[in-house]
Order: C-alpha cells, then sequence, then structure tokens
C-alpha cells in the first residue's frame, strides 16, 4: 500500500506480465511497466520500487513513472533461478528469496508441473546492500523458497512452499547469526494437482504473523511462539500474498491468484510498521 492508500500489485501471468497500480477502491490506475514475470515488490524509503522479477531472473529497480533498471542477476558468479519475494531489513538492507528452479522448468506452457513435489529445487536466501549492490548468499538448499519477513523480534521468517514450514533465523548485534530454526507449519491439507504450502506473508503489530498458504485457500495467523491462532478463508484456493493496509486501519489484503482478485478481512490488529 502507498500512503495514498492506493495499491501497487504484480501481475505475472504471461498476458500482462507487470506491476500495476491500483487506485483506493482497487480499480486498475495504470500500469507502472512491464518487466516480464514480475513476483516479489517492495518500496523503498525514498519510493523507489523493487522487483523480484521471475522471467528474466534479476532483481529489478522501477520508478513509479516506469523506468526500469537492472540491478543484480546473480551471486558470486551464481545466476539467480527464481527471484520470489522481497523485505527490508532492521539494518536498511535488502532481503531476497530465489525459489530455486527455473520458471520454464516449474510451470512449463504457463501451467505448474504435475510432478512438483519431484521438482530438484535449490531455494536461496540473499542480503543485498543496495548502497554498493554488494550481495551475500545466507542459506540454500530449500525447497522452493518463498516469502520472507522481519518480525518484531527483528528476528527473520522464511518460508518452504514444498513442506509448509516456515523457518526463523535470529538476529543480534545488527546482523543474522546462526542457521534456519523450525517455527511452524502451516499446511493441513494435501494436494496432487498444485502445490499446498506457504507464500508471501507479513507481520502484524500484535506479533502474530499472516501466512498466505496457497492451495489451502487460507491465510493462517501464527502467534509468536508459531501456534496456529486462526485460518482466515479465502474466496479462492490459491493466495498469493498478503499486506497490512495504510496506518491504523486494521485490515489485512491478499492477492488471489484462481479468481484473479485483492480481498480484504477485517483482523484486530494493524500491521507492523516495515523497515
Amino acid at each position: 500500500v502507498l500512503a495514498d492508500g492506493s495499491w501497487l500489485v504484480v501481475e505475472m501471468h504471461a498476458d500482462r506480465g507487470c506491476v500495476t497500480l491500483l487506485d483506493e477502491e482497487g480499480r486498475i490506475e495504470r500500469v507502472i511497466a512491464r518487466t516480464g514475470r514480475p513476483n516479489g515488490l517492495v518500496v523503498g524509503r525514498d519510493g523507489t520500487l523493487w522487483v523480484a522479477e521471475s522471467q528474466e531472473r534479476s532483481l529489478v529497480r522501477l520508478s513509479m513513472e516506469g523506468r526500469a533498471e537492472t540491478v543484480l542477476t546473480g551471486c558470486e558468479g551464481e545466476p539467480f533461478l527464481f527471484p520470489n519475494d522481497l523485505c527490508f531489513g532492521p539494518d536498511g538492507a535488502l532481503y531476497m528469496t530465489d525459489s530455486g528452479l527455473l520458471v520454464e522448468e516449474w510451470s512449463p506452457g504457463g501451467e505448474i508441473r504435475e510432478d512438483f513435489m519431484e521438482a530438484q529445487t535449490d531455494g536461496r536466501v540473499y542480503r543485498i546492500d543496495l548502497d554498493t549492490s554488494e550481495i551475500e548468499k545466507l542459506d540454500s538448499g530449500f525447497r522452493f523458497t518463498n516469502g520472507i519477513a522481519f518480525g518484531p523480534d527483528d528476528n527473520l521468517y522464511v518460508d518452504e512452499t514444498l513442506t509448509g514450514m516456515v523457518y526463523r533465523y535470529t538476529w543480534e548485534d545488527g546482523k543474522i547469526v546462526g542457521g534456519r530454526e523450525d517455527f511452524a507449519n502451516v499446511a493441513y491439507k494435501e494436494s496432487t494437482e498444485f502445490p499446498v504450502g506457504p507464500d508471501g506473508m507479513a507481520f502484524g503489530a500484535d506479533g502474530n504473523l499472516y501466512v498466505a498458504v496457497h492451495g489451502q485457500g487460507d491465510v493462517t495467523v501464527l502467534s509468536p511462539e508459531g501456534d496456529v491462532v486462526r485460518r482466515i478463508e479465502t474466496a479462492g484456493r490459491q493466495p498469493t500474498n498478503v499486506a497490512f493496509g495504510t496506518g491504523g486501519e486494521q485490515r489485512i489484503y491478499v492477492t488471489e491468484v484462481e479468481l484473479g482478485r485483492l480481498e480484504a478481512f477485517e483482523v484486530e490488529t494493524e500491521g507492523l510498521r516495515l523497515h
């Protein structure tokens, strides 16, 4: 959400492949830019848009006027495979997940492969210093890394779609220390038709984590201890991301792919202030 209550969304379908501006009522106002197959999207403090571009396999800097610039395409000679989601950290750096396989291998012809559970993946988590464009790989070997968020404890939370897991990394003395820890599992349904697992997520000011669970048709709410507090059902089965509204608003907004909608739900907290 932008300061004036309007919204930015990504449209990943091959016919669109764009970053789109919606007005306060949810109507399409204009296309900002067509980048290919944009996935994650965040807005920096200076108004710059940052896009995890999964088709061109890059991190893209984008202005509201539509000027796009490729900033990174890999880390230390290793190319990106499937840039997925983004968030800023307490240190001002940008953190990005890479799902760990190529788009054309994951969804040939635009349809997710039938043997998706057998896909060979090397999901990754990166830290990017935007002042210098230096990039560091923090972890790898995930089975489709996806959503990423910093909590009120400043710890980093990353989810893994194909296992249903949400992991936590400890933040100490201004940096991530140690490896991933199990935090919670949000999946309770199984499907052989399409993946069921966590996608994008966002923290409330109450410390609960709101996780869009793709294929399960809900936003699963996790307590600070990792317990399931609530499951908010979406109209379609494929919610992909969740964001809170403007300051003071106690609503979440959820992108849902099956019906191609942005849905809104009343909750009992406003969003945690983003870094």
